[in-house]
């Protein structure tokens, strides 16, 4: 990735100053017993000091969770190995909502995260999630059959995400790649998550989409019964995970505010992803970086704003209707540039 520029906005809080590459190593040494991990920690902090801004909060639907504007995506960060200097770093920056998935799409992402949970699990909102596996087309009904499997595979899979978590419960658990509005409104997956509740397995029902996201936003705002959503949306409107690109068609996130308030309106609380994912590129099939994709939709101040193009694209989502931003994060400095990026609208778009 290019342009990962340290912006330095005005209003900082200088905090972890002194972190030296000694001191973060042994940090991750002691928390994990893995000298692999102690290295990358070390590298990541080496030479070193982090000013963070401090974190701002938005209330996450009807959760009634003040969650901070950044959420920690470690689903692809800890599919391999754990990194809790990052996610004490990212704690310690004032996140407090950390996602995550089943192991058999993120592999070891919840071993990984558990560890780290024992010491924060009372302080921070904790998500998990999993696919329900159905083979139906995006906008066909679900047969009663069709949901009721769907359902047992889903909770079935929560019970696996509980037991590699090393908790008893989660604050939210998504109905993952949830692109059949149908399968959304059907009366077998929310009966399986009263089920699970009533149990104490989680609090609030969710749902993740990188497909036909409208619609099943739509769809979950009529049922009242979705508490969170997660959904694939850019500057430039809805992000779409078969072409790794803005939808084709799809009208740009500023003319999209009526389906989000919807959904808000509901009681829903909104989390963004992929939000700068086209910029990135795919540099393995050929697909080079594009930093500049989303600045036709940005305004004098915001192109103006001492921020990477990375930055701005977060900055945007935020400051045109979603609640909080998911970002999976590989080391320190990509965490540093996300949080000033969470924490610093009133600066760009001021």
């Amino acid at each position: 990735m290019t342009d990962r520029s340290d912006p330095r906005p005005v209003s900082r809080r200088r905090f972890l100053q002194g972190l030296g590459m000694a001191a973060v190593a042994g940090r991750a040494f002691l928390e994990s017993g893995d000298a692999r991990a102690a290295v990358y920690a070390a590298r990541d902090a080496a030479g070193e000091e982090a000013d963070w801004p401090e974190m701002t909060h938005r209330r996450l639907g009807r959760t009634g969770f003040d969650a901070g504007r950044l959420v920690m995506g470690c689903g692809a960060t800890l599919m391999f190995r754990r990194k809790d200097a990052l996610l004490n770093a990212a704690y310690d920056a004032g996140i407090n909502v950390f996602d995550v998935g089943f192991g058999g799409y993120y592999r070891n992402a919840e071993k990984n995260l558990a560890p780290f949970l024992q010491k924060v699990r009372d302080s921070v909102f904790l998500i998990s999630k999993a696919p329900a596996d159905l083979d139906i087309g995006p906008n066909e009904a679900v047969t009663p059959a069709q949901a009721r499997e769907a359902a047992k595979v889903w909770s079935e899979r929560m019970d696996q995400s509980l037991a590699a978590l090393r908790v008893d419960h989660v604050d939210a658990y998504y109905l993952m790649a949830s692109y059949n509005p149908s399968l959304i409104r059907s009366d077998e997956v929310y009966e399986a998550f009263e089920k699970a509740k009533q149990a104490g397995k989680v609090k609030h029902l969710g749902l993740s989409t990188h497909r036909n996201a409208e619609k099943v936003l739509l769809a979950a705002a009529e049922t009242g019964h979705y508490d969170v959503a997660m959904i694939a949306i850019t500057p430039g409107g809805w992000y779409d995970w078969e072409s790794k690109s803005v939808l084709e068609g799809s009208p740009p996130m500023t003319d999209l505010r009526s389906v989000l308030d919807k959904a808000r309106a509901a009681g829903i609380g909104l989390v963004g992803m992929k939000a700068s994912r086209y910029l990135a590129g795919l540099p393995f099939i050929g697909w080079g970086d594009q930093p500049d994709a989303f600045d036709r939709y940005y305004d004098k101040s915001l192109r103006a704003a001492p921020l990477s193009t990375f930055q701005r694209s977060y900055a945007y989502v935020l400051a045109h209707g979603l609640d909080v931003v998911n970002a999976d994060m590989g080391n320190l400095s990509q965490l540093q540039e996300n949080v000033v990026a969470a924490t610093t609208l009133q600066n760009a778009f001021a």
